[in-house]
């Protein structure tokens, strides 16, 4: 025994524990050592001889080139799935550019691509190159699936069965809060409560005079301090230009005046320049009895021609067949108002910048100033001693009137007008501002002038009825029957005088085209305030 082990070679030991690392011998003795959990095979009953056994370090490096080497397989093997899926990828594409277009292919190849790095991220082991190149590809995936949410669809809308079927459009979503999610939750801003979606006549009579009859009166007294500043220079200039012509102070009024302004996008102020005629030598001759025939088409004549020969007056200068003529003295003063007065040089003192109007053949002015634009119509008028009511002027007519005055009713209807409201509290001139302003927004009741809208309210202001705010609703379509009526008739007497008709100046279409206008508004009234508005032109 012992020289057996003698001639043992070191090397017998060094294989009975190398053979842990290499290979297992055909015969082995379990022999267990504490803290280890595998037995030791040893080889039994053969002689011991050198065995070359590779060393751990050898053993270790020979495992990871085997790891090295399955990971190289699978990564060949990953690549040529890519290459198939590329392939099958780039036909996809292929075909679907035929069908969707480049537009539809680009799409499809962008969601194509983000899914297939998502799916190889979730699938393919984690290596030491991944995870240093997570953020760089996710932030890639995301871009790429942002720029796919971002793509706009086009979306095939059916139209709408007919032209009134309103389109709804979506709500807008409401956005994300954007800062820290720990922050105190904000109370949302609670919602007005939405207007009723039905309202009555009433309701959108009352809607209707606040949005487009009421004016401010800020707007009031500055329309009101401009016009009698205009009215200062212009009396100051018509005395020095024209000494010899007796004019009385030049009066302000107007609708604006006695509360009958309907809507604030243009002003309108009457001057009145009054002639002051001798008394004795001047008649005034109703129309009637005139060469027109026209009831509202008054005559001035020059009398006692015996007894003070012409040239006693200095109005004898304006005389055209024996009558003092209208048309002459609207000649002079528009000449001297478009070319002898400084207008620019008031109007930079005033604040405003002042126009005449060319192109009307009335005396206006056109007044803009900051907050508001002003038109004053400067009215050469007569007056008449002995009927304080009847008021003439000098007004552009034509044919066998030309050289006649116009009776202005103005006056006697404000006044008249006034009185009934102020007996029963009523709401005659509400009413009346209504309708001017509804029939200047309608273009074919633009027509009807103020002059027949008060002819209207006065006829039906006269009769016994409920004339409280809560029955306006019901007076304006009254009144709107009244004025169909009327117009099926083609007559619209005047309150003052029946002689008058004031439909006279109307031809039949246009009485076709108003009633017909009327007849649609009055079945639906609701339509006819829709198309109400501030415009139109005023008659003075």
């Amino acid at each position: 025994m012992r020289e057996r082990a003698l001639s043992t070679p070191i090397g017998a030991k060094t294989c009975s524990s190398a053979c842990i690392w290499g290979q297992q011998l055909p015969r082995r003795l379990s022999v267990r050592f504490p803290g280890l959990s595998h037995s030791i095979p040893r080889r039994v009953g053969v002689r011991a001889q050198a065995v070359l056994v590779p060393s751990p370090v050898g053993a270790l490096k020979q495992r990871r080139r085997q790891t090295d080497m399955a990971e190289f397989s699978q990564k060949r093997g990953k690549r040529h799935d890519d290459d198939m899926l590329g392939s099958a990828v780039d036909f996809l594409l292929a075909n679907a550019r035929l069908v969707l277009g480049v537009g539809g292919a680009a799409v499809l190849g962008i969601a194509t691509l983000a899914v297939k790095r998502l799916i190889d991220r979730a699938t393919s082991p984690r290596d030491e190159d991944d995870t240093k190149g997570d953020t760089t590809c996710l932030e890639d995936s995301w871009k790429e699936l942002n720029l796919l949410k971002a793509t706009p669809c086009l979306q095939s809308r059916s139209p709408p069965a007919a032209l009134s079927q309103s389109v709804l459009l979506p709500a807008p979503l409401p956005s994300a809060p954007e800062g820290p999610t720990d922050a105190d939750p904000q109370p949302s801003p609670q919602l007005s409560s939405p207007a009723p979606l039905c309202l009555t006549f009433q309701e959108k009579l009352l809607v209707f005079e606040r949005d487009h009859v009421a004016i401010p009166v800020s707007h009031v007294a500055l329309a009101k301090q401009l016009a009698g500043d205009i009215a200062l220079e212009l009396q100051a200039y018509l005395q020095s230009k024209f000494p010899e012509l007796p004019f009385r102070a030049l009066i302000p009024g107007g609708p604006l005046y006695d509360g009958l302004q309907a809507g604030a996008s243009s002003y309108h102020v009457r001057l009145l320049a009054p002639l002051v005629l001798e008394p004795g030598l001047w008649s005034l001759v109703p129309g009637v009895d005139t060469v027109a025939r026209d009831p509202r088409c008054w005559a001035v004549r020059r009398t006692q021609l015996e007894f003070c020969p012409r040239g006693s007056s200095p109005w004898d200068r304006f005389l055209v067949g024996g009558y003092l003529s209208s048309r002459v003295l609207l000649e002079l003063l528009r000449k001297a108002l478009a070319a002898s007065i400084n207008w620019p040089a008031i109007g930079s003192l005033l604040g405003c910048l002042i126009r005449p109007s060319v192109a009307s053949e009335e005396l206006l002015l056109e007044v803009q100033h900051e907050h508001l634009e002003l038109t004053v119509a400067v009215l050469l008028a007569v007056t008449d001693a002995d009927a304080e009511d009847c008021l003439l002027l000098a007004w552009p007519l034509e044919g066998l009137a030309g050289n006649l005055w116009l009776q202005d009713l103005y006056p006697a209807e404000a006044a008249r007008l006034q009185a009934l409201d102020n007996h029963d509290v009523g709401t005659r001139r509400r009413l009346l501002l209504l309708l001017c302003s509804v029939c200047q927004g309608h273009p074919a009741l633009r027509r009807l002038g103020r002059a027949h809208l008060t002819q209207v309210v006065l006829h039906l202001g006269e009769e016994e009825v409920d004339w409280a705010e809560e029955a306006l609703g019901e007076r304006f379509l009254q009144a709107l029957e009244l004025l169909i009526s009327s117009l099926e008739r083609a007559s619209l007497p005047c309150r003052f005088n029946p002689n008058i008709n004031l439909f006279d100046s109307l031809c039949e279409e246009e009485i076709d085209d108003i009633g017909y206008a009327l007849y649609l508004g009055l079945q639906a009234p609701k339509g006819l305030l829709q198309m109400g508005g501030t415009g139109g032109q005023h008659v003075f």
